[in-house]
């Protein structure tokens, strides 16, 4: 039988914050679901933490893994996509940790046509560090409180941890910010996934994402927001791989998309469809 959901997610050469990551899937209260690990090339250290879970904890977890040539997060995210026994995809990064309500709050939220648009609150690196299996065994790393006493600046953008139906509700409402598709917590139908042919991978680092989202758009998928029900913790960290040319050429890319109605890329999941599963 299908899970419920897959849950697909990149990492690179990150094993620790990997680790809090799957301690997160760990406590979901929704079981039914498999986890993608969708690595852009990563080495030993990695492979070791995927395949202790892998034997020592009851999830679901597919190694899908390609050599190491530059920052490729497009073709792994399309390579993982077709790894996927679900129906229904949820999509994050390896270096957020998923609150224990994540998956069914996607599921609870998901309707055909439609994708779901997330959100996610980013921690200091000192407490990104800190923050230990006990942490989020007993869901302190989602406590404001307790975050807050750990060294998190208050601010407006800490409201996606607070937990009351209505409030979340009313914010997920009133919030200005578009319900786009987000790399870090978003979901949506495998088939219309395929439909629009996966992530460009003519894109590097710099709004693929978005990108993805707008042809789905494009394609005739509404959006929905959830950025205040369905949230993760970001685990801070560099980000190399960022280069102005890659931000530029993805910004023509986008408002080509947008001006010519594209919903298919010519350079999507079409190029992995013979390749083997991991």
């Amino acid at each position: 039988m299908k899970n419920r959901a897959s849950v697909i997610f990149t990492t690179y050469n990150q094993p620790e914050w990997l680790r809090k990551a799957l301690w997160g899937y760990e406590c979901q209260t929704e079981k039914d679901f498999e986890v993608i690990i969708a690595d852009d090339g990563s080495g030993q250290e990695t492979r070791d933490v995927i395949e202790e879970f892998k034997s020592n904890s009851n999830l679901n977890i597919k190694h899908v893994w390609h050599p190491d040539e530059g920052y490729q997060k497009c073709p792994i995210l399309n390579k993982a996509i077709i790894a996927t026994e679900s129906d229904y995809l949820i999509f994050t990064d390896g270096d957020c940790i998923p609150r224990k309500d994540f998956i069914s709050t996607h599921l609870k939220h998901a309707e055909p046509g439609y994708f779901l648009s997330g959100g996610t609150l980013r921690l200091p690196l000192n407490l990104s560090h800190q923050l230990t299996r006990e942490d989020v065994t007993t869901q302190k790393a989602f406590s404001l409180n307790w975050l807050y006493q750990n060294g998190l600046k208050r601010s407006n953008k800490s409201l996606k941890l607070v937990k009351y139906p209505w409030f979340t509700s009313f914010m997920n409402f009133i919030t200005p910010t578009n319900a786009s598709w987000n790399g870090h917590n978003a979901s949506g139908w495998r088939k219309d996934i395929f439909a629009v042919n996966g992530f460009n991978e003519d894109m590097h680092y710099g709004g693929q994402d978005r990108e993805f989202g707008e042809r789905l758009q494009n394609f005739g998928i509404k959006s929905k927001q959830i950025r205040y029900s369905a949230v993760c913790v970001h685990l801070e960290h560099g980000r190399p791989y960022k280069t102005k040319e890659s931000i530029r050429k993805n910004r023509e890319i986008r408002n080509y998309v947008k001006k010519n109605r594209i919903i298919e890329t010519p350079n999507g999941i079409n190029n992995h469809h013979n390749e083997t599963k991991n």
